[in-house]
């Protein structure tokens, strides 16, 4: 059963289709330490669809700049290109995934909400630490796309989904021990199909296959990594939003240590995070 699963997941995810041209050159060349706002707005001013959405982002109230950006190059600049690259990274995974689908298994309305919250609180738990503000969008960013593993397995499984969902209920367990328990692999899985399907390095990549087995990742991005993972469990722990998972594995020990937190960090995170996860849907209707 397993083999048919992953064969369907594999199929599905082939017919997505790949990130438009200008993203990929977006995420190429910001991968080098020597690029420079000039060679990014030069990229990204060749898709007037993508200057529209990132301009259109700048601009929202997420952001609340006060006066009207409308020049591409002063926006960068403003931003920073690593704030702007992952703009340009979320908006085209948004806008490659459904926003708002009825399904059995997990509503995408409430699915795309606990992402938002997960994204907005390890953003806001990465400022508070005092990581640089422009950093910590990568943060929101990897947040936001945790979990979009899930949107193959609600789409092509959509009955045994359901199935899992209530499973991990009534035996009060994380979703993805009840994922492998009755399909025999989880999101993660199929969270690294579209990584590798997409080319998803970094943070971003990373954290969506890894955050529930952070305890054995030894790659490079273990902050981002571990804000996530606990942000995940805070955002499903308050019911924000709903990806399935309502009895969430408490986040192991190390995870606090390492990041130098105490349950009670999120206390003035959770005072805004609703607030923040309002501007935020920004993230969702861009592409409407």
């Amino acid at each position: 059963m397993e083999a048919d699963f992953e064969k369907a997941l594999k199929a599905y995810i082939k017919t997505m289709p790949s990130l438009p041209t200008s993203v990929t050159k977006v995420l190429e060349i910001c991968n080098n330490p020597h690029t420079s706002p000039a060679d990014l707005n030069h990229v990204i001013s060749l898709d007037p669809v993508l200057v529209g959405k990132v301009l259109k982002l700048i601009n929202s109230a997420y952001y609340g700049l006060g006066q009207p950006v409308t020049n591409l190059a002063r926006a960068i600049i403003m931003l920073g290109i690593n704030t702007v690259k992952n703009l340009a990274l979320s908006t085209a995974v948004m806008g490659h995934l459904p926003a708002k689908h009825k399904s059995p298994g997990i509503d995408m309305e409430g699915f795309w909400r606990h992402s938002l919250c997960v994204g907005v609180s390890a953003k806001l738990l990465a400022r508070k630490r005092g990581i640089d503000s422009k950093l910590s969008e990568e943060y929101f960013t990897a947040g936001l796309l945790h979990d979009i593993g899930k949107i193959p397995l609600n789409a092509v499984l959509a009955k045994d989904y359901m199935l899992t969902v209530s499973v991990a209920d009534k035996e009060r367990k994380p979703l993805f021990l009840a994922e492998d328990t009755t399909l025999g692999l989880n999101h993660c899985t199929s969270g690294t199909m579209i990584k590798e399907a997409w080319k998803l390095e970094g943070a971003v990549g990373d954290v969506i296959v890894n955050h529930h087995t952070y305890e054995e990742y030894e790659g490079s991005h273990k902050d981002v990594l571990y804000s996530v993972a606990v942000s995940n469990w805070f955002a499903s722990l308050l019911g924000i939003g709903f990806s399935g998972d309502l009895h969430p594995e408490k986040p192991h020990d190390r995870i606090w240590e390492a990041l130098g937190i105490t349950m009670e960090s999120f206390d003035e995170i959770e005072s805004i995070a609703n607030a923040e996860i309002d501007k935020a849907e920004i993230f969702l209707k861009i592409n409407t």
